[in-house]
């Protein structure tokens, strides 16, 4: 048992002998085949008559071409990453690592988002489409959840699409004088960037610091980075890694905070299960790594706190899976019944790709080391699940970001050139940045 706990803890990394820069081409080759045939299904269906919503495939938006001199502020913020990023991630103090990771992470989600000007980084999250338009719907938080499944049609596609968590969230700021596009917006971004430390956390405890080190600069430069200054999913995507996090933490049977740890992380996944229907399979990554730790423990207590917001929820007059069911219901009589389940099976994982980057794919290739792949693997798991679930049919670049830093994790693997010197990292992330900077580009977001 004690041996078990070591291996999973160990901080030795043990990669795929250093290669030729040739070995990459047939994980590069199967990215873009993915990515290629994911455009080729879409395009074979798409038609004015099923009104399919994606014209941009495998992503969701219209292409538009708009390089302009703003691109050179992402391409400054990438350089610097790209840079200093390896350098900085093996040399600042832990705690240091965290906080720059936050700075960086929002920095270069607003650099990619001001591509399309200053009003682009508020304007997605007043669409008519989003949330803020139904806080006035809102009168009190006992009236609004005992109604919620009976009003569902008076909401917008937003509200209608989630659990009511997000709204009432809002609410209560816009009672507090911390309402309004812009607040919103930087809730959004300040959520996302906040799961940058969340998963260095979980990957240091269950792979070592000098993995959680290497992995930095990709989980901070991912080309997912061009949804997080725009979609509410960045928001989900904090609050989930830090739930999945703090109980990744309670599986230590050495840590003594570990039941208080477990509660908060169940009060958490409790929370994010009311932002987003589908984050209830963030819960596969924490079960993994506890399954292979053999610390079952931790996972009954995170379910007390997660059954403590459900309850509360519940008792308020909203209950999860009449919401579910009111969603999924909503989903199908519209664009959910249009897409071709077999298509979009394909193209979401098109999508996840083009979220990752094509570095990623030749990291899921090199990637030796059994702790991190107990969080990729939890996270792929989970993606594999949603994608057979048929609950998202296209706009998965931002609906399955909460999934995107676990797998992004990976990228430690591409951080070891010869005698474990970090320099080679830079080629990848130049990749991964350029990725990024070209989506921006040629891609219009709705978000």
């Amino acid at each position: 048992m004690q041996a078990l706990a070591e291996c999973s803890r160990s901080t030795r990394l043990e990669p795929a002998p250093t290669t030729p820069a040739a070995n990459a081409v047939r994980p590069l080759l199967a990215w873009t085949t993915l990515v290629v045939i994911g455009y080729g299904l879409v395009e074979l269906v798409n038609s004015e008559a099923r009104r399919l919503g994606v014209n941009a495939p495998p992503l969701t938006g219209s292409y538009e071409a708009r390089a302009n001199v703003r691109l050179l502020a992402a391409v400054i913020v990438a350089g610097g990453a790209i840079t200093l990023g390896p350098l900085v991630a093996t040399r600042l103090r832990w705690v240091h690592l965290l906080l720059v990771s936050v700075g960086a992470s929002a920095a270069w989600a607003l650099a990619l988002a001001f591509v399309d000007g200053a009003d682009a980084i508020v304007a997605p999250v007043s669409l008519p489409s989003e949330y803020l338009g139904d806080v006035p719907l809102v009168d009190s938080p006992g009236a609004f959840l005992s109604s919620f499944t009976d009003r569902f049609d008076t909401f917008r596609v937003h509200v209608r699409g989630h659990p009511p968590g997000l709204l009432l969230g809002l609410w209560s700021l816009d009672g507090v004088g911390l309402g309004g596009p812009g607040m919103t917006a930087a809730l959004f971004i300040v959520g996302g960037a906040l799961a940058v430390p969340a998963v260095l956390v979980a990957a240091r405890e269950v792979a070592g610091e000098t993995w959680a080190r290497r992995a930095a600069p990709f989980v901070v430069l991912a080309p997912a980075a061009v949804w997080v200054a725009t979609s509410a999913d960045a928001l989900f995507t904090g609050v989930g890694a830090w739930a999945v996090a703090l109980v990744v933490l309670a599986t230590d049977r050495d840590r003594a905070q570990n039941a208080g740890l477990a509660i908060a992380g169940g009060v958490l996944f409790g929370v994010t299960a009311f932002l987003s229907y589908g984050l209830v399979l963030l819960a596969v990554i924490p079960m993994v790594v506890a399954w292979n730790r053999r610390q079952l423990r931790p996972l009954a207590v995170a379910a007390l706190g997660a059954g403590a917001v459900g309850l509360a929820f519940l008792a308020a007059g909203f209950f999860w899976v009449d919401g579910l069911l009111a969603t999924r219901a909503e989903y199908f009589a519209g664009v959910g019944g249009r897409r071709p389940y077999a298509v979009f099976l394909i193209s979401n994982l098109a999508c996840l790709a083009v979220a990752l980057g094509p570095a990623i794919a030749v990291a899921l290739g090199r990637l030796r080391d059994r702790g991190a792949w107990l969080l990729v693997g939890g996270a792929l798991l989970a993606v594999v699940l949603a994608d057979l679930s048929g609950m998202s049919k296209g706009e998965v670049e931002r609906i399955w970001l909460p999934f995107t830093p676990w797998i992004l994790l990976a990228g430690a693997a591409l951080a070891v050139g010869r005698h474990g010197r970090p320099y080679r990292a830079r080629q990848w992330l130049t990749l991964q940045a350029g990725t990024a900077l070209v989506v921006q580009s040629v891609v219009r977001t709705p978000w």
